[in-house]
């Protein structure tokens, strides 16, 4: 949520609840936002009590899915020599014929497009 929509909600808020309620509404939402803090943190102690002491070396971030880039991975992947290849292909020619966009144009003349972009 960026900044106008946050500045269009509260300008909302001070429309339907009236400048009377709003103060009582926004502690009530501090609370709620304390509250569920407070769980989430009692949450994550109990569970790190009841894994035990093994689990507390474990890297977590090395699982979070966000890190893994799809094209990283394709280009190690060919990079790497396969096992037992003796062919004289190095890897950066096989990286500079994957690499190349598939870029095409569209009749009369328009920009052209990349084929594999989203």
């Amino acid at each position: 949520m960026g900044g106008w929509e946050f500045i269009i909600l509260v300008i909302l808020a001070v429309i339907i609840l009236g400048p009377d309620k709003l103060p009582d509404y926004a502690a009530k939402l501090a609370r709620v936002v304390v509250q569920v803090r407070d769980m989430a943190n009692n949450a994550k102690g109990q569970l790190k009590e009841q894994m035990g002491p093994e689990f507390e070396d474990v890297n977590w971030r090395q699982y979070d899915p966000r890190q893994y880039d799809p094209r990283r991975i394709v280009r190690e992947a060919l990079l790497e020599p396969a096992p037992g290849d003796a062919s004289s292909a190095t890897p950066t020619t096989a990286l500079a014929t994957v690499a190349e966009p598939a870029s095409t144009t569209v009749p009369d003349g328009a920009v052209p497009y990349d084929l594999e972009a989203t």
